[in-house]
């Protein structure tokens, strides 16, 4: 008779995973005061893409206006790629395979970021913070999604967990 061992018990789901792989992403985001990372996954639980918010290509980080107050002209809300335009930019797969995708974020998507969700196929966004539920902005991104069919939850159980990553 074979000695049966039992699975490991404090592994990641699904939904753990992909918003850690989120937040991993953030954290290549240059942007001194909010760092907003995405994975878009498609059927079987598979990554389509990542991003995280920052300049454009060929705006060099050193010379990018990252200041939130002041002229909007010279802060940084008219220059940046949120993460989500990010994600869905970097997809180079079939379009397809957007097709009922689930994008994990850290901070609930605005309404320009909506939109992009609902134009490439994603019907499920999966979140950590939604701290600025009140703007107009997040308001008009939840009716989009409401009218539209595009689900989405905060991720509750994963503010609980701690995950330390070690680089050998």
């Amino acid at each position: 008779m074979k000695n049966i061992v039992n699975k490991r018990e404090d592994y990641l789901d699904w939904d753990e995973y992909f918003m850690a792989i989120a937040r991993l992403s953030a954290m290549r985001s240059k942007d001194p005061s909010t760092q907003v990372g995405s994975c878009i996954v498609g059927n079987e639980n598979r990554i389509l893409s990542i991003g995280y918010n920052g300049a454009p290509n060929g705006f060099q980080d050193d010379e990018f206006p990252w200041a939130r107050e002041g002229q909007p002209i010279d802060t940084k809300y008219f220059y940046v790629c949120h993460a989500e335009m990010n994600a869905i930019l970097n997809f180079r797969g079939n379009r397809k395979d957007m097709d009922n995708a689930k994008i994990y974020i850290d901070l609930f998507p605005c309404n320009e970021c909506a939109k992009l969700i609902i134009q490439s196929g994603i019907k499920e966004v999966i979140y950590l913070s939604d701290k600025y539920a009140d703007t107009d902005s997040v308001i008009v991104s939840k009716k989009l999604f409401d009218i539209c069919g595009v689900k989405y939850r905060k991720l509750e159980e994963a503010q609980n967990r701690d995950i330390h990553i070690k680089l050998y």
